[in-house]
């Protein structure tokens, strides 16, 4: 099953949720829709659903139009931010539910209710009420529900992001397992986090405002975002901006720092643009002799479990450290950051990619 969205528009009263979506998901596909919060994800994936129409535009399934087709006439099955489950029913009913339904015979339902149960690690959970189990347990119920349909559309609205941190790492891990194992599937991700984005893969939607920024496979928009406020939403910590210049071969970031072009910026005519790093790619060390350094002062030492993000200042500039490890900086001192140009993304007075670090490089 391919599925496109054609122009769609989704406008309620004076606001704008959604303008001129144009997306294309093959058969088979795995699709990560990425967006702060809202960005317009929940309502694209609703009209998606069938459980909204737009206000104009077309959801071609196998060049279809389904606009106005029952949900219940269409292959797929949503999962929602919530726990959303049936509290009088067991765990194996909640899971068989879509399935009798559907009208299939006992002894398929339960060779499907039981495969998925185990695929998800709660076989041994069926016969309890979902008021017995943790919400991690409950998630899975949920998802189980929705893959034991076996649906060629699968639309997941940010489902871990109810659960604590282990449970979401447990589950990433096993949801990658089990979309690969759906080869005949279409998989719809939701999520506001750009670490989960990347460890599912596939391909990519960055959404903001209700409009499409970029889409393409996932490795390659991380890569080389289009605009500045790709790369902002697709770095967490957000990505540090610089604003600077080109001239004669050398970049000038802020008031003082000049560093030589490294060969990605080699084409760069001279004139105004912003510089952008990855915190991951500002070092306290220096790494290589082509290393420049940044003089600035701290201004908070957030430590995020084995992480430790610095916030210092220089200039008028506010950039963030990621250093592995805990540690502990003193606001207000002084501290030196480093910076090697090939980590450098470089983009024009309009926030347009002008130049990408060659990704196979090291520094």
């Amino acid at each position: 099953m391919g599925l496109m969205l054609q122009h769609v528009d989704k406008i309620v009263g004076r606001e704008v949720h959604l303008k001129d979506i144009d997306l294309h998901f093959a058969p088979g596909s795995r699709n990560v829709i990425l967006g702060r919060t809202l960005a317009g994800k929940t309502s694209l994936l609703r009209i998606m659903a069938g459980l909204d129409r737009p206000t104009q535009g077309r959801l071609l399934v196998d060049g279809r139009d389904v606009i106005g087709m029952s949900v219940r006439k269409r292959s797929l099955a949503m999962v929602y931010q919530q726990f959303i489950n049936y509290p009088s029913l067991t765990i194996y009913d909640n899971i068989a539910s879509p399935l009798k339904l559907a009208g299939l015979n006992k002894s398929e339902i339960d060779r499907r209710v039981r495969d998925t149960a185990a695929m998800l690690h709660i076989d041994d959970l069926l016969f309890r009420l979902p008021a017995e189990l943790s919400g991690g347990q409950q998630q899975r119920t949920a998802i189980a529900r929705a893959l034991v349909k076996e649906s060629q559309l699968l639309l997941l609205d940010e489902p871990l992001v109810n659960l604590d941190y282990k449970l979401r790492e447990e589950l990433r891990v096993e949801l990658q397992q089990i979309f690969a194992l759906r080869k005949a599937t279409i998989v719809v991700y939701t999520t506001t986090e750009p670490a989960e984005a990347l460890m599912l893969g596939g391909n990519i939607v960055i959404m903001d405002e209700g409009r499409v920024l970029q889409a393409g496979p996932t490795p390659e928009v991380f890569r080389h975002p289009a605009t500045t406020r790709v790369a902002e939403i697709f770095s967490d910590p957000p990505i540090n901006f610089i604003q600077g210049r080109a001239e004669a071969g050398q970049a000038l970031l802020g008031p003082a720092i000049r560093l030589p072009f490294s060969s990605h910026m080699a084409h760069l005519p001279a004139g105004p643009y912003t510089f952008g790093v990855r915190c991951n790619h500002l070092s306290l060390q220096s790494t290589s002799p082509e290393a420049v350094a940044i003089g600035a002062r701290v201004d908070l030492c957030e430590i995020n479990g084995s992480e430790t993000f610095i916030h210092v200042r220089y200039g008028d500039t506010r950039l963030v450290v990621q250093k592995t490890g805990v540690h502990h900086f003193k606001i207000g001192s002084s501290i030196t950051v480093y910076v090697h140009p090939c980590h450098l993304f470089v983009y024009d007075a309009e926030g347009q990619l002008a130049a990408a670090p060659d990704h196979t490089g090291r520094a």
